[in-house]
């Protein structure tokens, strides 16, 4: 993969979805080449943070030049708040697309759950617009009813819904709204946090499901050469030469039994 370049986007809007979820539309030159499941290395213009924050990529517009990034306000005097405030015509430097997106050609002719938790739910968006298969099955959770792109989801699949409290869908998680359902799947493409992927790496083995995971962890680089966001592996790296992987330049998204998590 040819290096990616620090360029300086330009901010084309931006609202507020859920509370301390925000959605930012940049204009990017990224969106020439970026593949659901990759993100992008996100820059304050602050001196003092150093270090960007990697954002997913949410929804991909190559004809307009523009990114979608969805992402959660970490707390105050973050990177994420600054990138809060800012507004239309404002400058914002990013790296990307980086990592590795979701292998699409998995899908073509089979039944599919697109699985996606918390902060993992945006990335979902963009895959589940332009995926081929014979069925897309989108089963997302949420903490509460403030289910943010519930309408991009209904508008482009099967919609399965998760609440932690209830409010909507099915109380509990990803897989009680799979149960609850009767579904099932031959491939699954799922993001989110650890322990929810850990459970979907468990249900697809049981299952004889193939399934490919994107994990999140904190990064510092985002371009592999920290290695700072690394993830253990059954096999050798050839980079570092142990059992690891480093989920920004090898993933984020891994076949779920190449990886231990």
């Amino acid at each position: 993969m040819a290096e990616r370049k620090k360029e300086t986007a330009v901010v084309i809007s931006q609202e507020q979805l859920a509370d301390g979820i925000f959605s930012m539309w940049i204009k990017t030159q990224a969106s020439g080449t970026a593949r659901p499941g990759q993100f992008m290395s996100v820059y304050t213009n602050d001196a003092g943070k150093l270090l960007p924050r990697p954002i997913s990529i949410c929804e991909i517009d190559s004809k307009k030049e523009a990114l979608r990034l969805v992402y959660r306000v970490t707390g105050k005097g973050t990177g994420t708040e600054q990138f809060a405030g800012l507004g239309a015509g404002d400058p914002v430097p990013v790296i990307g697309p980086l990592g590795n997106g979701f292998p699409t050609e998995k899908a073509e002719g089979k039944k599919v759950f697109l699985i996606g938790g918390g902060i993992g739910v945006p990335p979902i968006l963009e895959l589940a617009k332009g995926l081929a298969c014979k069925k897309k099955q989108i089963v997302v959770g949420y903490r509460d009813a403030h289910t943010f792109l519930k309408e991009e989801f209904e508008r482009n699949g099967e919609l399965y819904i998760s609440t932690e409290d209830g409010s909507v869908g099915t109380k509990g998680n990803v897989l009680d709204a799979i149960r609850e359902h009767s579904l099932d799947a031959d491939i699954i493409y799922a993001c989110g946090p650890t322990p929810m992927l850990r459970a979907i790496k468990e249900y697809a083995e049981e299952n004889n499901i193939v399934c490919y995971i994107s994990l999140e962890e904190r990064m510092a680089c985002g371009i592999g050469a920290c290695l700072g966001c690394v993830c253990q592996t059954k096999e050798r790296d050839s980079h570092s030469n142990v059992h690891n992987r480093r989920i920004c330049k090898d993933g984020p998204v891994f076949l779920a039994t190449e990886v231990e998590i």
